[in-house]
């Protein structure tokens, strides 16, 4: 069933799968002119899959879904024709790009995931609410000083599904939009895979958040993060990446004193320097 209960073909993505299955297919083509081409293609398969959850047609799970099998479907397609086809008619293009191992990582990302409440939270002394998984997108980069250190920060939106009292799914989400910067640390496996971390500290905005019988006000405060990840570099210019992110968040509410524990997990289309 849809979000917003109009059907039951929710599960995968259509659209998704769709869009990325032809950014898939613009980086084979064209790729090697420039990594932009790559990077904006991708842009826009991932903005498709977050309007259409913003939209109330999908879950998570079905973009997620979607947009594997749009990239999973058009790499066995082209490694098919390579199979049938061979050398007949297709055009290669030398891979003349060189990989160092020690060059110092400087990246720009855009990154979708998952966030993961870790426990429930009070509103006040009458409200408690518990958290479903829900959906976090941004854009994060860093400048390193050599092939370990660097300084860099992000800015994410998340959204979070929200049951108040144990008891009742709310039809509103639970919105942040937090901007952090500090440390990223990072070291070479090898001339292609880098494992990295970070320490980041920040804010974060809470806007008004309407529920069925009470209504919370807009919020900041600081917060920190910390994350692990795995770097996969394709082009000289163009990679991926997997992560997860640990972040402390004050409350939403004013009256209450406790901190919100998060996971996100996701990956990143990144164009490195």
């Amino acid at each position: 069933m849809r979000p917003d209960g109009s059907n039951d073909h929710s599960f995968p993505s259509g659209h998704t799968a769709t869009a990325f299955m032809t950014a898939t297919m613009l980086t084979k083509e064209y790729g090697h002119k420039s990594p932009w081409i790559g990077i904006g293609a991708y842009l826009v398969a991932t903005a498709t899959g977050l309007m259409r959850m913003a939209n109330n047609k999908h879950w998570l799970s079905d973009v997620l879904t979607g947009a594997g099998i749009g990239i999973l479907s058009t790499e066995m397609g082209y490694y098919l024709a390579d199979l049938v086809f061979k050398e007949k008619g297709i055009s290669r293009f030398t891979d003349d790009e060189s990989f160092d191992r020690w060059d110092k990582p400087f990246f720009f990302s855009l990154y979708v995931g998952m966030n993961i409440p870790l426990s429930g939270y009070d509103i006040d002394e009458r409200h408690e609410f518990s958290t479903s998984s829900g959906c976090t997108a941004g854009v994060e980069g860093a400048w390193f000083f050599n092939p370990y250190v660097g300084i860099g920060g992000h800015f994410t939106v998340s959204n979070i599904a929200v049951i108040m009292d144990s008891k009742e799914a709310e039809a509103n989400t639970f919105d942040a939009f937090s901007f952090c910067a500090g440390g990223y640390f990072s070291y070479p496996l090898s001339s292609r895979f880098q494992i990295g971390s970070k320490f980041v500290g920040g804010y974060v905005l809470y806007p008004d958040w309407q529920l069925s019988d009470i209504s919370v006000r807009h919020r900041d405060g600081f917060c920190v993060g910390s994350g692990v990840s795995l770097t996969f570099r394709a082009t000289l210019h163009y990679g991926m990446k997997l992560f997860l992110d640990y972040n402390l968040m004050p409350s939403h509410s004013r009256g209450s004193k406790e901190w919100m524990n998060m996971l996100a997990v996701g990956s990143a289309f990144m164009v490195s320097f």
